[in-house]
């Protein structure tokens, strides 16, 4: 087993590293080649989602290769997968929705739980059952002025957009009360990833960088 870090708070490590890759590779090879990628461009928040070919296999081979990045899994949908993924290394967990089933069994690894939600009653849903954020999934739905008002009835709730997160956007969605952004597509295309243009992926991370630096930098 690949142990975690143990001291690592994980809600306050995501406020930190601010931007998390949500990777969808197409082979356990490319996964971890985009993972270098991305930790040259600035990059250190990554989430390997489980539409990548050997998760625990990419998990532990990352680790090994960049102990200090905040890595997790995604795309979980069963107590197998969160199981699997705590024990290849994975500091947090990420499923799409919320059952109940599979967060309780994510809660249970002692990993950061991330909940997929979308609506007040999701989100609520998420919170009953204790998750550390909400995943407001596909936050391309309603962009940053719906999380404004979700924040509403939810101020407590630390909230995770991912989908429609760009560098142009980011500083809105931490704006709108986002402590994280994910970002998929905008940051690891999937033609740079299938023709290992790594210099690609390199460049967008220090776009996103770039951007998450700036919001820092103005106190927003």
């Amino acid at each position: 087993m690949t142990a975690r870090p143990p001291e690592r708070d994980g809600l306050a490590a995501l406020r930190e590293t601010v931007v998390v890759a949500v990777l969808r590779a197409p082979s356990a090879a490319a996964a971890v080649s985009t993972v270098d990628a991305l930790v040259a461009g600035g990059v250190t928040g990554i989430e390997i989602t489980y539409s990548t070919p050997n998760v625990p296999t990419v998990l532990r081979e990352v680790r090994d290769r960049h102990p200090d990045v905040l890595l997790g899994a995604g795309t979980v949908r069963t107590p197998a997968h969160a199981e699997e993924a705590a024990g290849a290394g994975a500091e947090f967990l990420v499923s799409p929705g919320t059952l109940p089933e599979v967060s309780r069994a994510m809660l249970g690894t002692g990993a950061t739980v991330l909940s997929g939600a979308l609506t007040p009653t999701e989100v609520m849903t998420a919170v009953d059952l204790g998750v550390h954020v909400v995943k407001l999934f596909p936050s391309s739905l309603g962009g940053p002025a719906y999380l404004k008002a979700l924040r509403g009835p939810f101020p407590d709730v630390a909230f995770c957009p991912t989908g429609g997160v760009n560098p142009g956007n980011l500083g809105d969605w931490l704006a709108a009360g986002a402590v994280a952004v994910g970002a998929g597509g905008e940051l690891t295309p999937a033609e740079a990833l299938a023709s290992g243009d790594w210099a690609a992926v390199t460049a967008a991370a220090r776009e996103f960088r770039a951007a998450a630096d700036a919001v820092r930098g103005s106190g927003s």
